[in-house]
């Protein structure tokens, strides 16, 4: 089953093809930026009843060096049949495009990526026919990019940064200088890059954090995440107040430092919500000391459309 972060190694080259010329750098080759990218069929399936794809596929052209195929490999782990079928992807391009043929394997972990360099071999030893050794960019040479700055000047390449380093200790430090630099980005160039980083982290630890970046730093995005997180948020919100209903209920009677803190409870619930609190309002709350309106506002928060609803009518 093709996972998420597998989806986002590879489908960045699509949304940026011009995204591998950057890359090159890191991995020991200059790469021209190409002037025309063009996305072919990944499909490389015979006539016989064995189906090979290609993740992406990109036809590159560049001022100097003339056109060539780009693959595209995302590579979860380890697996000993892959430079077989790397081999028959290159030959099998070679082939029908007559064109050079480049393949980048991306990977998030530095053991696959030592895995995947390694140069393999068809043929004896003496009669090494074709030899595989792919272009591999991972956590061991993709940048660590944890300035702002640095993020907005390439956001594409800041965005794979953090893929490749989501299980790298700096992959925290590598979100916050993305989400930082998406604040000023259009909305049509960030909203794919969050859903992309959303992606590549998948069910890592780095997941969270970058939930909670784009809840708190990106929130007014509309993305499935950005959404997904506050909708998560207003039923905890939910939860936490019915809990607070039900212990208030059970109560005889609210102590002043209890009505402090239900008065607290109903501005934290205006606030988790967004809701604008004008300062007749917070004074309303601040100031009142009834338990049973104190209950009611804290109820009314939770759906209210707008603080000065809540305290309508008492």
């Amino acid at each position: 089953m093709v996972s998420p972060p597998h989806e986002a190694m590879h489908r960045i080259f699509q949304h940026d093809p011009g995204l591998f010329s950057r890359v090159s750098r890191f991995l020991g080759v200059d790469i021209p930026t190409p002037v025309k990218a063009t996305a072919l069929p990944t499909d490389l399936t015979e006539t016989n009843p064995v189906e090979r794809r290609v993740d992406t596929l990109l036809r590159l052209e560049t001022a100097d060096r003339g056109p060539f195929l780009l693959a595209v490999e995302a590579q979860g782990k380890k697996h000993p049949d892959k430079p077989a079928s790397w081999a028959y992807y290159t030959a099998y391009l070679w082939t029908k495009y007559r064109l050079p043929t480049a393949l980048l394997v991306v990977c998030q972990d530095h053991a696959t990526a030592r895995w995947a360099q390694q140069p393999v071999t068809c043929g004896p030893p003496q009669l090494p026919t074709l030899t595989v050794q792919p272009l591999v960019a991972g956590p061991h040479n993709m940048p660590v990019i944890t300035d702002p700055e640095e993020a907005r000047a390439d956001l594409v390449l800041a965005s794979l940064a953090a893929i490749t380093h989501a299980a790298e200790p700096d992959v925290g430090a590598i979100l916050k200088a993305l989400s930082t630099a998406l604040r000023d980005a259009p909305e049509d160039i960030a909203k794919p890059l969050i859903e992309f980083t959303a992606q590549g982290l998948a069910k890592r630890p780095a997941k969270n954090l970058w939930r909670n970046l784009v809840a708190v730093d990106l929130s007014f995005y509309k993305s499935y995440l950005a959404e997904e997180v506050r909708q998560e948020v207003r039923q905890e919100v939910r939860k936490e107040v019915r809990d607070e209903v039900r212990k208030e209920v059970q109560d005889e009677a609210l102590t002043q430092g209890e009505a402090r803190r239900a008065a607290a409870d109903v501005l934290a619930v205006l606030a988790e919500r967004g809701l604008t609190v004008s300062e007749a309002v917070r004074e309303r709350i601040d100031s009142c000391d009834d338990p049973e309106i104190l209950s009611r506002w804290l109820r009314r928060a939770v759906t209210a459309s707008t603080a000065e609803e809540v305290v309508a009518g008492a």
